[in-house]
């Protein structure tokens, strides 16, 4: 309440005796004495109280994040529909909204722009036509691109790879991998020449290496040289240290949806957590939050992308692809280290 934290907002309310009202916990307004302040876990508990409704911040109504995140959605799913990218202005007054606001608001809900989220709706379609063994051609008109011409311009930044490439399970990529022991086991780091695309726990290297296979089952996957043992090597001991400085090119692939909640993950401080409830507000889908874990589980870089601060609302630990244990021993090392700005 002392920090008017807004990700505290829904979880309580407090009200004080001196005035009569009840806020949320990110009320701007001047804090009172804590002799006069009680905490409440509702409004309905709170107006039992016999406290009323703050007319600054609103605790009864949805609150600035809702609205926000609610305009967001109706627009993301403007954007999904539409075969071509709509119009920033249309879609900043249909939110009711000035372009230079609904622009900056979009970007603080979802991470992107409403021109890269639309790039990456389309890239999707991409993908989906392709894996269901479409052709280049239909998958290129399908998902909105006027030309040719203009989809073979974007298609390596939204696969990862040629268009044929993907289809055929990542036939012609080159992939290089290195198992390595950290304080948390086993861990296999795989890369292309564009960035690490997997970091996985195991318990052997050979189940590693084949779940590696499985996933990428036309690549040319080999042990990585002397170059690529750098890049795995810095990853161990991020693991292992918290603290470690780490700048790691990234190749991870996803929907546009997994991307969202893979940059609201990044942007959480070390020795930080969040709920799912939480991610799924800040990536402008509240009602989302099954979706949320399932992005998280769907994460392809462990402790790169991490996937490890995501939470229960309860605090409790919840699920982890790699492991209960090993998501309380991460979020301990990065509790106990002296760098809170590492993300």
């Amino acid at each position: 309440m002392q920090g008017r934290d807004k990700s505290a907002d829904g979880r309580f309310v407090y009200s004080v005796e001196s005035t009569g009202v009840y806020c949320r916990p990110s009320c701007a307004a001047r804090l009172a004495l804590r002799r006069n302040v009680r905490f409440h876990e509702s409004c309905a508990e709170a107006e039992r109280a016999g406290f009323r409704a703050c007319k600054r911040c609103r605790p009864n109504e949805a609150s600035l994040a809702e609205r926000h995140a609610a305009s967001v959605r109706v627009a993301c799913r403007a954007i999904e529909a539409s075969d071509s990218p709509p119009e920033l202005g249309k879609l900043a007054e249909s939110a009711g909204m000035s372009r230079f606001h609904f622009l900056r608001v979009f970007r603080e809900v979802t991470g992107v722009t409403p021109r890269q989220y639309g790039e990456k709706q389309r890239a999707e379609r991409v993908r989906s036509e392709l894996r269901g063994g479409g052709s280049v051609t239909n998958a290129i008109y399908d998902a909105g691109f006027n030309s040719s011409s203009r989809f073979y311009e974007k298609a390596s930044e939204m696969l990862g790879m040629t268009a044929g490439q993907f289809r055929g399970g990542g036939r012609g990529v080159k992939i290089q991998y290195a198992v390595g022991r950290s304080s948390l086991g086993l861990v296999m780091i795989a890369g292309t020449s564009r960035g690490i695309c997997s970091v996985r726990f195991g318990e052997s290297e050979a189940a590693l290496i084949e779940e590696l296979r499985g996933s990428f089952p036309a690549a040319t996957i080999k042990a990585g040289g002397d170059d690529f043992g750098a890049w795995a090597i810095a990853v161990v001991k991020r693991i292992d240290d918290p603290r470690s400085a780490l700048d790691l090119p990234l190749d991870i692939r996803g929907t546009a949806f997994q991307q969202r909640v893979w940059q609201a993950l990044r942007e959480i401080p070390a020795g930080s957590t969040r709920s799912y409830a939480e991610l799924a507000v800040r990536v402008g889908s509240p009602a989302a939050v099954r979706a949320v874990g399932t992005a998280c589980g769907a994460n392809p870089v462990a402790v790169l992308v991490p996937c490890h601060r995501a939470v229960r609302s309860d605090g409790a630990l919840s699920g982890y692809r790699w492991g209960v244990e090993r998501k309380r021993q991460l979020l301990e090392k990065e509790q106990l280290s002296d760098s809170p700005g590492l993300s």
